[in-house]
């Protein structure tokens, strides 16, 4: 299958994590990044399943050294990489970092197009963990050849590398960036309004086949905190965890409120993204602004279901055990995963009330 088809063990389940680029854009230093580990160490989302805290675009200076290697922006990092993912490791966490595989990175920093090896190397050096490789300034470039590149480059500076493929679903990555990446993004950039989250979630639909341990289908990093409602908050990342999407969060985690780190550390919720059989969920009904996904979990005829009200109203929601791949005669044990508590034995039929813009979770488990 080639240089680094991903049985490797580095991503057996979703990476999670953190990342700049949705909460701080270019706007990022070295306080920043070492104030986020510690607040991911304090909130207790490295002990929910956290572990990557990733510099996106704006780490670099505007050019290269004499000898072509990358340069960290001495004004915004002014210990070097190195010694900023060695303080990061002391956290008892990983560290992540970007660049971009075309002329110049999304922002017009230098990018990696005919320094690959150099570069992979130079991140290996450093103690990097993760690299997202992005795709801006890509004109006339094949991505498939591109991350092959990346591949190769990768295994050749031997350090565990996980990569982030981010060519946005263009080339329908998930068709053969499984040999290649650990995680490709199937679609543009998540913004933080539901109508993105939704449309991006449509986007997931059919992609269920092609994702699985040490391959993820990514539909871009949370948005959590940043904005939508507690409801969107906790729709749009209930949705991420049945995708078993990488979980990688992009708010404030220095000053974010009760709330929002109740969403990002709900270990039942996280429990079904992690899940070892690494099932991404289908949608088996959709009606008017009502959906209903499913995904297979490991252990004995266990299911998660999905119950999302995208409407403007607070809806009563169902699915037939027979929709969800039980036999009707059936009786089933039901847990609400964001209420924590056990609904108790069903027949036919599970039910739940669902706000607007929100969605249950339930695992529903055979007698």
């Amino acid at each position: 299958m080639g240089i680094g088809r991903l049985s490797d063990g580095l991503a057996p389940t979703p990476p999670m994590g953190w990342n700049s680029w949705n909460r701080f854009g270019i706007q990022i230093n070295e306080r920043l990044v070492l104030e986020t580990a510690e607040a991911m160490v304090e909130s207790g989302m490295r002990d929910a399943g956290y572990r990557y805290v990733v510099i996106d675009d704006g780490w670099m200076a505007p050019e290269r050294d004499r000898n072509g290697d990358f340069v960290a922006d001495p004004a915004k990092f002014p210990r070097g990489i190195a010694a900023l993912a060695e303080r990061v490791h002391a956290l008892g966490l990983r560290f992540g970092i970007y660049t971009d595989a075309g002329t110049r990175t999304c922002q017009g920093l230098p990018a990696s197009l005919g320094y690959e090896f150099r570069d992979a190397r130079r991140f290996a050096e450093w103690g990097v963990d993760y690299v997202k490789v992005d795709w801006c300034h890509t004109d006339g470039l094949s991505p498939r050849a591109c991350y092959a590149k990346w591949a190769m480059a990768i295994h050749a500076a031997r350090r565990p590398i996980v990569l982030s493929i981010c060519e946005w679903g263009r080339a329908r990555p998930w068709e053969w960036a499984g040999t290649l990446g650990h995680l490709w993004r199937t679609c543009w950039d998540i913004q933080p309004e539901w109508s993105s989250v939704t449309a991006i979630l449509d986007r997931q639909a059919d992609l269920h086949a092609y994702s699985g341990p040490d391959h993820w289908n990514d539909p871009d990093m949370l948005e959590v905190g940043n904005g939508l409602s507690d409801g969107e908050d906790r729709a749009h990342f209930a949705l991420w965890a049945m995708l078993a999407a990488p979980l990688m969060a992009g708010n404030d985690l220095r000053q974010m409120s009760d709330d929002v780190r109740r969403v990002l550390t709900a270990n039942e919720i996280v429990a079904i993204d992690q899940d070892a059989r690494g099932m991404q969920a289908r949608r088996i009904r959709r009606e008017e602004d009502t959906e209903v996904w499913v995904r297979g979990l490991a252990g004995t005829r266990a299911i998660a279901v999905a119950l999302l009200n995208r409407g403007s109203e607070d809806r009563e929601l169902s699915a037939g055990l027979d929709e969800v791949g039980f036999a009707a005669t059936d009786v089933v044990r039901v847990r609400d995963l964001w209420l924590r508590s056990d609904i108790g034995a069903r027949r036919r039929e599970i039910v739940s009330t669902v706000p607007s813009h929100s969605a249950a979770v339930l695992r529903v488990t055979a007698y």
